[in-house]
């Protein structure tokens, strides 16, 4: 009796898999309530985490419907069949989140952004660049080697070959230039 029961039990599954093959739906129903417990535990196993586990057991179940035309029984049951697409999806979720972690780890490393200069603050750079700009072009090398690529006079004299006195008159006269519009602009205190 319990060898007719068996061969009518494999009968079901070959039936029931043939059915899932061909898109009958309410086979989709019966592969999920025959299958959906292997499924969950596999996921639940692998990843510790029900609802986890849960979205996987789904995923599983919306990719097998999706591809069921791949499914080949010559080549392994339905059910070795959904727990490979089963593995497949955990490890796809694990590999999302350490990347994620990864991402968020260098985003934590990253130094805090520099604030927003005030307007202030660019009306003075607006006011430099400007009195810069009308300095005699020896001033506005020496003032820019000075300050924005932070020189000393003796290696502004080094760099551009002038005499360490006229870079040091070039950088007085230029201050007092920018300084002088300052004070008529009122920028200065």
């Amino acid at each position: 009796m319990s060898e007719q029961r068996e061969k009518t039990a494999v009968v079901d599954v070959d039936d029931l898999a043939e059915r899932f093959a061909a898109g009958d739906e309410s086979a989709l129903r019966q592969v999920y309530d025959r299958h959906g417990g292997a499924v969950f535990h596999l996921a639940s196993r692998c990843l510790r985490d029900r609802g986890d586990a849960e979205d996987v057991t789904q995923a599983v179940f919306v990719a097998a419907w999706l591809s069921r035309a791949t499914f080949d029984p010559e080549k392994g049951s339905l059910l070795g069949w959904l727990l490979a697409i089963a593995r497949r999806k955990v490890v796809d979720l694990v590999r999302v989140r350490e990347r994620a972690e990864r991402v968020e780890e260098v985003i934590r490393r990253q130094p805090d952004p520099q604030p927003a200069p005030s307007a202030e603050h660019v009306v003075e750079q607006l006011v430099v660049a400007d009195e810069l700009a009308r300095l005699p072009a020896d001033q506005r090398k020496v003032l820019e080697l000075a300050f924005y690529d932070d020189l000393t006079h003796q290696q502004i004299s080094d760099r551009t070959g002038l005499a360490l006195g006229t870079v040091k008159s070039h950088i007085r006269r230029g201050m007092a230039a920018i300084k002088q519009r300052w004070e008529v602009d009122g920028a200065a205190s």
